[in-house]
This record gives C-alpha cells, structure tokens and sequence, in this order.
C-alpha cells in the first residue's frame, strides 16, 4: 500500500520499518475500498505513521485502553522538528484522538464494554416473537427493544427476579421517567410497550397472571395536538435557499422534495432504491413502512430533474450500495435517518421556521397542511400519505382555517 501512496524510496522505508506497518496498511487498503481519494489516504498514512509512533510505548495494542490513548495525546516535539514548523496543539490533539480511535477499532481493539442487560434472553425471545409472530415492523421492535431494556437495566439494580416484579415498580420507573423529561406521550409509549413484553412474560409463566393488565400510561386524548408542521410559504422558502451549484444542496434537494411534496416519511427515503425509480414510466414505486406494501406516485418532472442532477453530479457511481441517497464524505454509505433529519432541522432552522419540530417529520405535516388547503379530503389526504385509515389523517382537518371559519361564521340563530 505504502508504495502505491509514495514515490520516494526513503519515505517508503520510513514507513516500512515504523511500528505496525502491516495494520496501517490494511487501515488503507479499507479505506481505499470505502472510496477514500489518493489525497485523503496520503493524509490518514502521515497522520498514522505518528499515531503508530506514539501507540509503540505499550506492549499490546489489544489491551489498551482510551485513557491510554489520550495519556500519549500532548507531547508533538518530535512531529514539530520534522515538519520544521510549529504545530497547532489543539487541532493536532484532536486529530491524534479521532484517527486512533478508529484504526484502534477497525483492528478490533478498543471495543468500549457493553453494560449487561438483566434478562436479556427473555428480552430477545420477546422481540423474536413480537416480528415472526405479531408481525411487528422492524422499527417498532427496535424501539420496543430499546425501551424495555432500559427499564430491565434499572429493575437489575433492585437485585430481583423477573417474577417478582409488581406494578408499583413500573409506575416508579415511570415515576423517574417523567421527572427527567419525559413528556406525557413518551410515558404513555414506554408504558405500552412494557405492557406487551410482560403479557408475553405471563404467557411464558415469567410473571404473575393479570399483571401486565394492571400497567397503565397517562391518558392521552385524541387529536390533543395540532400539526406540527411549517406553513407552505415556509416550505417554498426552504426550496428557494437551496443552490443549484452547492453539492450538499444538489443532494438536500430531492430529499426535501420527497418529504414535503409526498409525504415520505425519513425512514422510507433513506431506503428509496435505484431501482424504486421507473424512469421510463416517470413512476415513483415507494415501500410503505406501516402499510407494508408499494405505492405507486407520478413521479414529477420537477422532482425527477433535482433527482437527476443529484445522480449526475453528487452521487459516486458505481457504488456497492442500491440506495438513492448517500453520504457525501467517505467511507460513502446509504445516509441514516439521523443524517435526514439533520438535513432537515439545519435548514429550517437556519431560515428562522418557527414550528414546533424541525424534523423530517413536520416537512409531512406541512404536506398535509398544505393538501388540506387545497380542499382534498380526508380520504384523499390519506391516501397520499400513506395512512391506513382516516382516523390518522383526522388531526389535519384542524388546520383547514377557510372550513373553521365558515363553521364560525354560520349562522345559527333562526334555530334558537
């Protein structure tokens, strides 16, 4: 690798002969397989020859650990008379930390202790059976996982088994959810779902009969809440602010367009594939996350140019992944739901949107928001969002203003 990267044979000795010359160079081979350009591996292999440098003072990498890592993060006399320059320590430091890190970790080394989850057998039996056999989305046993496992980590600390576990443990567990933030919605959600885990623990005879009935969340009324969504003329603002030269806002472009003009919530754009675009047909073939089925949509003629500009000029090609949508630095991989909503919230809130999220999801509102301005109807709204009855789209009948006030204004005094 090392004399694919340099020309000069003294430099590539230099390399050669500093410690762990073998796993740097697998470090950049990887690297080089993610995509890395010539220029940023010549950079990681100066940058890894003094990380290896300074990491040569302990006997094993295997065993280190990252208070050993940064103990050796401050000293760069010997890098400042080899580069005959002074050196910016801070930046240096950080740039130490970050690239040992991962190399540390791509060697297998430095792997953080996972915290033991009590009961965790029960658990993954439970979440086996919530999707072969309740048929539950991956994203709903995911999150059903994650907030059942915290509750079994604080129930750990009480030093009890599983079967004596009783509701006033849960309602305490609640109790300190509430009191570190947790608003109504999210208690009433943690609540629902310990109450199935222990309805399937009763039917494995792991608790008590008739306990998991006793399990109660706040009460939470339908339709409390209105859209949380930007109002359409925010959403056109959004769309003039975007550039047509930036490759950050080629990418951002159809993202955005797909959520505010189809509704596609950010879980279904970021599994958006190649082959969900018929281009021939200009159709849009959508898999629905809660539907469980593909929708088909007109694909625009505006939409279908921003996509391909992105493809054109953003998106690296060919590339092992099928989605639409990657990262713009590499190692270049499908972008995550984290990273969608960052291209969301950023923007809005660079603009000054005042909405009550910034999120993906009120770019789907304000789709709503704006159908049910147009006069759709509820049926239609749905239909185009995805939702798999009325009852979902019913909250989006509070923001038809020009209906209310027609209510408001009807006259009802010939009836009195």
């Amino acid at each position: 690798m090392f004399n694919q990267l340099f020309k000069c044979p003294a430099t590539i000795r230099r390399h050669l002969n500093a410690p762990y010359a073998q796993e740097r160079q697998q470090y950049l081979a990887a690297r080089a397989r993610q995509g890395n350009t010539q220029s940023t591996l010549l950079f990681t292999a100066r940058d890894l020859f003094w990380v290896a440098c300074k990491l040569s003072i302990y006997p094993d990498l295997r065993t280190l650990t990252m208070e050993q890592v940064r103990a050796v993060a401050d000293d760069w006399k010997k890098r400042e008379r080899a580069c005959c320059r002074p050196l910016n320590k801070a930046f240096t430091r950080q740039r130490y930390l970050r690239l040992a890190t991962s190399w540390l970790r791509f060697l297998g080394h430095l792997r953080a202790p996972t915290q033991p989850v009590p009961f965790e057998l029960r658990l993954q039996k439970y979440c086996r059976w919530a999707r072969e056999e309740r048929g539950l989305s991956e994203a709903t046993v995911k999150q059903s996982f994650s907030q059942i496992r915290y509750f079994l980590r604080w129930y750990g600390t009480l030093e009890r088994d599983l079967a004596d576990v009783h509701v006033s443990d849960v309602d305490t567990y609640l109790a300190h959810g509430g009191a570190r933030g947790w608003c109504r919605i999210t208690v009433n959600n943690v609540a629902t779902a310990l109450r199935a885990f222990f309805r399937y623990c009763t039917l494995r005879k792991w608790t008590r009969e008739h306990f998991a009935d006793s399990i109660r969340g706040p009460r939470i009324y339908a339709l409390e809440g209105l859209p949380a969504g930007p109002d359409w003329s925010d959403v056109r603002r959004l769309f003039a602010s975007l550039s047509q030269k930036n490759r950050t806002d080629i990418r951002d472009r159809p993202i955005l367009m797909l959520m505010a003009i189809y509704g596609l919530r950010a879980g279904e754009v970021a599994k958006l594939r190649l082959e969900h675009l018929d281009w021939e047909h200009d159709r849009l073939h959508v898999p629905r996350a809660k539907r469980r089925e593909t929708q088909v949509y007109p694909l625009l003629r505006s939409i279908r140019d921003a996509l391909v500009l992105y493809l054109r000029k953003v998106r690296r090609c060919p590339s092992v992944h099928r989605q639409v949508f990657l990262t713009l630095r590499p190692p270049f991989r499908p972008i995550s739901t984290g990273g969608l909503y960052h291209v969301a919230a950023h923007r809005l809130k660079a603009l000054g949107v005042r909405t009550a999220h910034h999120g993906p999801h009120s770019l789907r509102h304000a789709c709503a928001g704006h159908l049910v301005a147009e006069g759709l109807s509820l049926k239609e709204i749905g239909d185009h969002l995805g939702h798999r009855s009325t009852s979902a789209t019913r909250t989006y009948a509070k923001v038809d203003l020009r209906g209310l006030r027609e209510v408001a204004a009807f006259d009802v005094g010939e009836l009195l």
